[in-house]
């Protein structure tokens, strides 16, 4: 209520009020500080609580034939993005904070996908055009499998102490096109039973069943599972809530999962403000404003030079449409809970723990904030579809 009395996303006045939080020390919050938590609430507990459903809710409602239509844009910025820009930022970082060279590109890996919690939530009530929300949107949804993997590729390579390139593209081809076969023979079996019933409360059951069971078995095959979610969330919006559902099922499942969503991004927006180390991000602020700076080259060669490549080959993206990918690549939970899933032997973990913290805080409190003013600047803010410039 706040946050839009005051105009600002209502993410960012949740981060505030974790860091805020987070320095008062209320007992009743005792269990989600750190160092308090249940043994039981780990990162990856973390990531499989909230990220299914947000992922979920924001798929389902994807149109899949308009990501088919932007397939080049999303598929370069997905995955040769996220390699540029882990590439670019871990030299940059190895060359500026002094890190080893594999430490800094792991770093990279971590924070170069951007967040679809974050974006989701940020973008949800600006009226932007709709191709390019879907391109940002798309491109959020997707790129994480392509961080996962090279971040496990990274922190094996760490541990042996040797790269395989070979092995690296196997695992990401694995688990991305494994996770996206998985989830779309989910979500259309999904579609099937609810075609069976006309009850809202066991179709959305069935979502729900849908999106955490897509995750979690391909979690458990080693695949991607943010693809998973996603994949069954398009095949079930697409093609089965259309044809199966009644038109009083799919009001009831857009208000419960838009409720969920809300609730999940509150309780994760909340946790980020909690994690961060102020204290700590203070003392060492030098090496956290170059991580900052190699993290927005990175994002900057990545857009201006795959984009322009893009259109050789598809509908154009306009120049204005870059400059909001840039500014708006926003990153967040899931940096986090990859920094944290690192564990306490493990060389640097400190260093790159704060680093990260302080990539996510500039993120949301800095670019969450200013993107509306970006995109009023650009005349991109009431729905403009913006003619190439």
């Amino acid at each position: 209520m706040l946050a839009e009395r005051l105009k600002i996303p209502y993410t960012v006045s949740l981060v505030f009020g974790g860091l805020l939080l987070g320095v008062i020390r209320i007992p009743i919050l005792s269990p989600l500080q750190v160092g308090h938590r249940p043994e039981w609430l780990t990162p990856d507990v973390i990531l499989i609580l909230f990220l299914p459903a947000l992922v979920f809710e924001g798929s389902v409602k994807l149109n899949l034939r308009a990501l088919l239509r932007n397939s080049v844009p999303l598929l370069l910025l997905a995955n040769a993005g996220v390699l540029v820009a882990a590439l670019v930022t871990g030299y940059v970082v190895h060359w500026l904070i002094g890190l080893p060279l594999l430490i800094a590109l792991l770093f990279g890996c971590i924070i170069s996908a951007t967040d679809p919690i974050s974006f989701l939530a940020i973008f949800k009530d600006l009226d932007v055009n709709k191709r390019l929300s879907l391109i940002m949107e798309g491109e959020s949804l997707l790129n994480d499998g392509t961080a996962v993997v090279l971040f496990g590729i990274l922190f094996g390579a760490v541990a042996a102490e040797k790269f395989s390139i070979l092995k690296g593209a196997e695992q990401y081809v694995q688990a991305v096109v494994g996770g996206a076969i998985l989830g779309s023979a989910l979500g259309y079996l999904a579609g099937w039973m609810t075609a069976a019933v006309d009850d809202p409360q066991i179709e959305i059951t069935l979502t729900t069943i849908l999106a955490y069971g897509s995750y979690l078995v391909a979690y458990h095959l080693h695949l991607s599972g943010v693809i998973a979610t996603a994949s069954a969330g398009l095949m079930l919006g697409t093609f089965s809530s259309k044809n199966s559902m009644s038109a009083r099922t799919r009001t009831a499942m857009q208000s419960f999962w838009e409720y969920i969503s809300f609730v999940m991004n509150s309780l994760v927006f909340l946790l980020i403000g909690l994690e961060i180390h102020v204290r700590e991000l203070l003392q060492n602020w030098t090496s956290v404003v170059f991580a900052i700076g190699a993290v927005l080259l990175g994002r900057v060669l990545s857009v201006y030079l795959l984009v322009p490549l893009s259109n050789r080959f598809a509908e154009n993206i306009p120049l204005r449409w870059q400059h909001v990918a840039v500014w708006g690549g926003l990153r967040g939970a899931l940096a986090l809970a990859l920094a944290l899933s690192l564990n306490s032997a493990f060389p640097y973990r400190e260093q790159i723990l704060n680093l990260t913290y302080g990539v996510v805080i500039f993120s949301i409190l800095v670019q969450g904030l200013t993107i509306k003013v970006l995109l009023k600047f650009l005349k991109l803010a009431n729905g403009d579809s913006a003619t190439p410039v």
